[in-house]
């Protein structure tokens, strides 16, 4: 198999109100077991609640974030790394006047789900 090069320029992005996910590594990009991608959140911004069916691992590039998950609230700050278990309801959100830059990575193949409990790829991670 041949290796896949994402340039940044064009690497797809998704998202909304504050919230930005440039997609690298996943199935469709030429990775088989792994999905990858880059979280920007603007200040006052957050995800929505949502739970996945694999681990998502977070490795904090910039700024802070408060991560919600189990009723007990995280600081995620630059340098820090978070593994969140499967079916984990938890929300990240910047509380703070800067953004916030992760990695983030899971399984390929995982599924999402948010408060109406339908699972479903996240288009970054397909």
């Amino acid at each position: 198999m041949a290796a896949t090069l994402i340039r940044g320029a064009a690497a797809p992005r998704f998202g909304h109100d504050g919230v930005e996910v440039t997609g690298y590594a996943a199935p469709s990009r030429g990775s088989a077991t792994v999905s990858a991608w880059r979280l920007r959140l603007a200040p006052g911004a957050a995800s929505p609640w949502h739970q996945l069916s694999h681990d998502e691992a977070f490795i904090a590039l910039r700024g802070e974030a408060l991560v919600e998950l189990g009723g007990e609230p995280l600081r995620l700050r630059e340098g820090d790394g978070l593994s969140v278990p499967p079916d984990t309801p938890f929300r990240i959100s910047n509380p703070g006047p800067q953004p916030f830059e992760a990695i983030a990575c899971m399984a390929a193949g995982g599924t999402a789900r948010l408060a109406d409990g339908v699972p479903f790829v996240p288009p970054w991670a397909a």
